[in-house]
């Protein structure tokens, strides 16, 4: 089998500059010659997005959801309804999807409900698009807050989990600072130092520059 050319395209939305990542395979075209991929945290302005990928021949074939705070969710019901595509968590993120209160939307003059299509267990394997891709539970950020890892490709989609040089806040409903440096320790500091980090917010790291610079969570 001929080794994936799997890129990462990413924009930032929102008023909390959030970052909204499309992962797909460069080389894998359908009959129309468009790449189908998985789009992670559709933060903002879901029409944007829609039509920012359409242009580029791209097309959403998953949506899925790091956590459920209103800055990650933003664009979701637009994108499912312009995209076709389901929408899926980590099953313990369901609460804070459809609750305004706990996804701080109501804090910002919005109501933000999403009821995914589809939820998921902690090492689920989620395929679509062709990709393949686990998810980890990463508690701390939210009491369902998760990553999701491309292990062949050494890319970690990781939220508001883990940061370049920082955390996630934990000063949220749900949070747990404890929880949280857990998570990262357990589950991410684990994963090879070459593995390339998405995070929610900022810009892209390694899991082994964290571990050597990471103020919050040196092993």
């Amino acid at each position: 089998m001929a080794a994936k050319n799997i890129q990462v395209a990413s924009m930032t939305l929102g008023m909390c500059g959030t970052n909204c990542y499309f992962v797909f395979d460069q080389d894998a075209q359908d009959e129309q010659g468009m790449r189908h991929g998985i789009l992670f945290d559709p933060a903002d302005r879901g029409e944007r997005i829609f039509e920012t990928l359409k242009d580029k021949n791209l097309i959403i074939d998953l949506i899925l959801l790091t956590h459920g705070h209103f800055d990650h969710i933003g664009g979701a019901e637009a994108l499912r309804k312009l995209s076709g595509a389901q929408i899926g968590c980590y099953e313990k993120e369901i609460g804070l999807c459809n609750d305004p209160y706990l996804n701080l939307s109501n804090d910002f003059g919005g109501k933000l409900i999403i009821v995914p299509d589809i939820t998921y267990k902690d090492e689920s394997i989620i395929s679509a698009a062709g990709l393949s891709c686990k998810l980890l539970a990463t508690p701390g950020h939210t009491s369902g807050s998760c990553c999701y890892l491309f292990e062949d490709e050494q890319i970690l989609i990781s939220g508001d989990t883990l940061f370049e040089e920082s955390v996630g806040r934990t000063d949220f409903p749900t949070s747990s600072t404890s929880e949280l440096i857990r998570s990262i320790n357990d589950r991410i500091f684990i994963l090879p130092d070459e593995t390339v980090v998405y995070p929610g917010h900022g810009e892209m790291t390694t899991v082994g520059h964290e571990k050597m610079y990471n103020p919050f969570c040196r092993m």
